[in-house]
């Protein structure tokens, strides 16, 4: 399997992402981390005084697809090779991985990192370690060395 690497995308991708955390810190004095902002609204985190700022940032993150399609026309590219029961493990598996590490990739990663956190360097650091063992069993262990 081959990833394309579009470098410009890529860029403006991140610029955004980083901007995006940088006003989320500005103007709600929050991480932009994802499962924190996702565990205000369910049970037991629930946070009725966050509710609609924490609604409109998962809205936000869904509305990202069909608001793409609209503008381009098309849909973004998008090719699942793995099963629904492999996909729904993965998440549950996801969803404890950043339960346990108190926190995802973009808490961490992005606004973590960028604060100079020892705890988000070490996190980020064993996600990262984590996706490359996982690759590399998957695509050249278990899928016969191709």
């Amino acid at each position: 399997m081959e990833t394309a690497f579009t470098p410009v995308h890529s860029l403006l991708g991140g610029a955004l992402i980083g901007l995006a955390a940088v006003l989320f810190m500005w103007l709600h004095g929050r991480i932009a981390g994802i499962s924190g902002i996702v565990s205000r609204l369910l049970p037991p985190g629930l946070s009725r005084a966050e509710i609609p700022m924490s609604a409109a940032f998962v809205v936000g993150l869904l509305a990202a697809w069909p608001l793409y399609s609209a503008i381009r026309g098309e849909a973004p590219e998008s090719t699942l090779v793995a099963s629904s029961g492999v996909l729904v493990l993965a998440g549950i598996i996801t969803g404890f991985g950043a339960a346990l590490g108190s926190g995802c990739t973009s808490g961490h990663g992005v606004c973590g990192i960028s604060r100079l956190s020892t705890r988000s360097i070490v996190a980020t650091l064993t996600f990262m370690l984590t996706a490359f063992l996982t690759v590399f069993i998957t695509r050249h262990l278990l899928a016969g060395g191709s």
